[in-house]
């Protein structure tokens, strides 16, 4: 079969930059999306293991109508940290609400755990956040184990021994009004990976490596259970997804287009907002197009769904847990 050809970003919407820092030594990573003024933001947080930083002012009654930026590390809450280097940026730049003298950045983060992939004593740290701002750009950019997804790991059902490698994937999806609907996933689930556009599975435990011989997450569950937590804990699974659009959305029309995008990580990563993933999807509008929700909201599923499966097959094992591209 041909395999697709991925292409895309979340800043083909015009406005958006996304940039990375990563630490190849310790394998973690922060990724940050940078807003045009006036953006309109609101996620959907459906995860029961997630550590989060500035969502409040994503909600629709909230006195910050805008969000100027969007930050995916891994560290776990440790890498939160890395925010304070992105509003310091942010700050530097001018950008912010106004607070009298003062500019204040609204910056909204969420965390993946990726402390037993590498050397779990770094995280990302102010300075990283910082240099993704920095490094941050309108171009489609590196794929896979770059950034927040430096560390990321998927289907975990059966330990490290059976994990393979997770990553991060954009994409984006045109608009039959001329709009574009941009994604960007870090993929660091417990559940396997699919393709939802072949359902054709691309990430799954292995019972043995060496003969490529893979165990099927949902059936296993069901028929036996659980057997491990994970590498060690119940808290090291997240999947992180944006969406951007250049479509005028308000915030509450905002907040239904990250749950209808929802769907394309339901579809892509099986199973998916388990008691121990720390799922969370972001929708980003600013633009002028309009398009019935409907539309914004499938195109933002497909996109999802690409974002994902590309962040599986460009991401690198770098020798220590097995990839899609060292599987195939």
């Amino acid at each position: 079969m041909k395999e697709n050809v991925f292409s895309g970003c979340v800043t083909d919407v015009e406005g958006f930059r996304l940039g990375h820092s990563s630490d190849l030594n310790a394998y973690t990573g922060v990724s940050v999306i940078l807003c045009p003024q006036g953006t309109v933001g609101s996620c959907e947080l459906r995860g029961t293991a997630t550590a989060t930083r500035g969502i409040d002012a994503l909600r629709a009654e909230h006195l910050v109508g805008h969000i100027d930026a969007l930050v995916f590390t891994g560290g776990s809450a440790y890498g939160l940290a890395s925010s304070d280097g992105v509003m310091r940026y942010l700050e530097e730049q001018g950008i912010g609400f106004k607070a009298g003298s003062h500019t204040v950045p609204t910056v909204a983060s969420s965390v993946l755990f990726d402390l037993n992939f590498g050397d779990g004593k770094v995280r990302p740290s102010s300075e990283m956040g910082y240099d993704a701002c920095v490094n941050s750009s309108l171009e489609e950019g590196a794929q896979g184990s770059v950034g927040a997804g430096t560390g990321a790991t998927v289907a975990k059902l059966l330990g490290k021994k059976g994990a393979m490698k997770g990553g991060l994937g954009t994409a984006s999806c045109p608009l039959p009004s001329g709009g574009t609907v941009g994604a960007l996933a870090v993929v660091n689930a417990y559940g396997s990976i699919y393709d939802y556009a072949s359902n054709l599975k691309i990430a799954s435990p292995l019972s043995d490596q060496k003969n490529k011989e893979f165990v099927d997450t949902e059936e296993f569950l069901r028929l036996h259970g659980r057997p491990t937590e994970g590498f060690g804990t119940t808290v090291e699974n997240t999947t992180l997804v944006a969406i951007t659009t250049n479509v005028s959305l308000n915030k509450n029309e905002t907040h239904k287009l990250s749950q209808m995008a929802a769907h394309g990580l339901i579809l892509s990563v099986r199973p998916s907002y388990t008691t121990v993933d720390g799922d969370v999807v972001f929708a980003l509008s600013k633009g002028n197009f309009q398009e019935a929700l409907d539309v914004v909201g499938e195109a933002a599923k497909f996109a999802v769904g690409q974002a994902i499966c590309r962040a599986i097959k460009e991401a690198d094992g770098f020798s220590i847990i097995p990839s899609w591209k060292e599987l195939n």
